[in-house]
């Protein structure tokens, strides 16, 4: 088995078996404006909104989970068949293992089941410095019909992580250079360490997705991988909480994918009332998928959208845009 295939199918495990959450999203510090007297029918709360172009029925991500390995395959379509139905987002794992290799394409494919959800590609940021560029991309989104591409950014993860690639010089213009460039929207993604407006400010891509603090932590699933648990806990609580990191990029301009210890529909409810456009979740699917298959995640994801209602209809609020300004910090 290719190394990049095993990291794959062990990522997977340590993430199911292993405590590898860290820090807070800082959730617990907002709080949304109760009406007592909402004025609303509970039946007509709306949960739609606009990404990128495309209509979801409610603002959910389901964000990158695998692929790259056999046992990928059956995550992805399992879980993006829960997506066609519930007609919320959903992103494959990074495909450098299939742009290094044709045969693991079909590990990410899941059009055939999914035709209409909202499908984000997705390649490491730091490998255009290792001889991905343009063209890479290019292949990633057309390779699963993509609508968007994630370029994830992990400077931490890839120090922690034994076969890590640890040069990021230079990639603010290539990054910029491929959003330009690339007929898709290009999606900045950090992975547990969070964006903050000085770094969002100097790129020209589609779209930011947080990934702050407070959910999977990537220094101690590399660290549990690496033997280094030691340094992994030492920097578990590295990075920009969740709600600092929508609170900063709020005020761009562009959507913002509030991801990093969402675990519940009232985190979602705070994070757009802070200004994000839609919420990711990983770990928590993942973990509905092991439990009970696209049944599990079908109901763990009917639960985060009924509570994001029942927080919506408690804060007066009949649509998504109308939560905006209804937060505020403990």
């Amino acid at each position: 088995m290719r190394k990049i295939n095993h990291r794959k199918l062990e990522h997977i495990r340590i993430c199911l078996t292993e405590e590898v959450e860290a820090g807070s999203p800082g959730f617990e510090k907002v709080r949304l404006a109760h009406d007592a007297l909402p004025e609303l029918d509970f039946d007509e709360i709306d949960t739609s909104c606009e990404f990128l172009g495309k209509t979801l029925d409610s603002p959910i991500i389901i964000e990158a989970l695998t692929g790259g390995a056999d046992e990928s395959k059956e995550i992805n379509q399992d879980i993006a068949r829960v997506a066609q139905k519930l007609n919320v987002g959903f992103s494959v794992g990074s495909q450098r293992a299939a742009i290094e290799d044709a045969a693991l394409e079909q590990t990410y494919k899941v059009r055939d089941v999914a035709p209409d959800i909202f499908l984000i590609a997705n390649l490491g940021a730091v490998q255009l410095n290792y001889g991905l560029g343009v063209a890479e991309c290019e292949r990633a989104v057309e390779m699963i019909s993509a609508d968007a591409i994630a370029l994830h950014v992990n400077p931490l993860q890839e120090l922690i992580q034994a076969e890590g690639n640890r040069n990021f010089k230079g990639l603010v213009g290539k990054i910029n250079g491929v959003a330009k460039k690339i007929k898709s929207p290009v999606i900045l993604k950090e992975v547990g360490c969070g964006i903050s407006r000085e770094t969002a400010r100097k790129l020209k891509v589609s779209a930011y997705d947080v990934g702050g603090l407070g959910g999977t932590n990537w220094a101690l699933v590399e660290g549990i991988r690496s033997g280094r648990q030691d340094t992994g806990r030492v920097f578990s609580t590295w990075g920009i909480p969740t709600v600092e990191s929508v609170i900063e990029l709020s005020g761009l301009e562009k959507p913002v994918i509030a991801s990093g210890g969402v675990r519940s529909g009232l985190d979602a409810a705070k994070a757009i009332a802070l200004g994000a456009s839609c919420v990711g979740i990983a770990l928590p699917v993942l973990k509905a998928w092991e439990e009970g298959r696209t049944k599990g995640v079908e109901c763990y994801l009917e639960r985060i959208v009924e509570e994001l209602k029942i927080s919506m209809f408690l804060s007066g609020a009949r649509k998504i845009g109308d939560l905006s300004g209804k937060a505020s910090l403990n």
